[in-house]
């Protein structure tokens, strides 16, 4: 009897008026959800730089409030709010917490840890271990990463513990492409380095306020040269890295320029290389 009469002190007597009042804070808080994210969302889509991607990183948070408020309206209705009951309730909620949802609520903290920090936002080119892509939503414990295939990714917050983020772009329209060249020793390199930097700046998505860079460095097998240069959209970089190589590679073979002839081992050299960036490289 005297357990029972513990648990009756813990726990209100849930009526009919308790029933709707639950009912009404549980519709409320998913409107109040569906209803901000929306709205927040159709803001950032007509705001313009840093403004737009801070408004992208508040619906995340501001989900986040409205359960942390719904769940204050909820729990007295539903547990006596004494000192000792929610001392009580605190405890049993900590243990399970710690004991089952540990990494769940970690990537939670991390959700909110980005909405503040800004690791990244919906519109940032990232790399987070292998996976590279288009950051397309930001939600409570998971980033949503689109990538250039086409499959969409969903990385637990939790990676920013103990990973570390690339972000290409980090919430502007400027990102760094990278077109990679391997050419046989025996070449004018003056002459290469110039006809590269003309199909850069020739290239309809290139960015004209941002720099141009020809970079050539030497191999055993050869000399490596890359254009380093930005698109007018980041989401044009294939596109645009396809162009650079497409149309240097003509350039190159029409004035005899030979393409270096990579033994098996320096082949898997460059390969490794290339796909050591977040930036994305082709080869001629």
């Amino acid at each position: 009897m005297e357990e029972q009469s513990k648990y009756a002190r813990l726990f209100n007597e849930i009526d009919s008026q308790a029933l709707i009042t639950l009912g009404v804070v549980l519709v409320g808080t998913i409107v109040l959800i569906i209803v901000s994210q929306r709205g927040l969302n159709w803001l950032a889509t007509r705001l313009h730089g840093q403004l737009r991607f801070r408004v992208f990183a508040l619906v995340p948070l501001t989900r986040l409030l409205i359960l942390i408020t719904a769940l204050a309206i909820i729990v007295p209705i539903i547990i006596e709010p004494s000192l000792s009951n929610m001392v009580t309730l605190l405890g049993a909620l900590g243990l399970a917490i710690g004991f089952a949802m540990k990494d769940y609520v970690s990537s939670l903290i991390a959700g909110v840890v980005s909405a503040t920090e800004l690791p990244y936002r919906p519109g940032d080119w990232v790399q987070i271990e292998d996976t590279y892509g288009e950051v397309k939503h930001v939600g409570l414990r998971t980033v949503d990463i689109q990538t250039p295939d086409d499959d969409m990714v969903y990385v637990p917050h939790l990676k920013l513990w103990d990973h570390a983020v690339y972000n290409a772009n980090n919430g502007g329209t400027s990102l760094q492409c990278v077109a990679s060249f391997y050419l046989h020793p025996e070449h004018e390199a003056g002459w290469v380095r110039k006809a590269l930097r003309d199909v850069a700046l020739t290239s309809a998505y290139l960015k004209f306020d941002q720099p141009v860079i020809v970079v050539a460095e030497e191999k055993p097998w050869g000399t490596h040269y890359r254009i380093r240069a930005y698109p007018v959209d980041p989401r044009q970089q294939f596109l645009f890295i396809t162009d650079l190589t497409v149309r240097g590679k003509a350039l190159l073979s029409a004035a005899g320029v030979p393409s270096a002839m990579l033994q098996p081992d320096a082949a898997l050299d460059a390969n490794k290389e290339a796909g050591a960036s977040y930036s994305r490289k082709n080869e001629y």
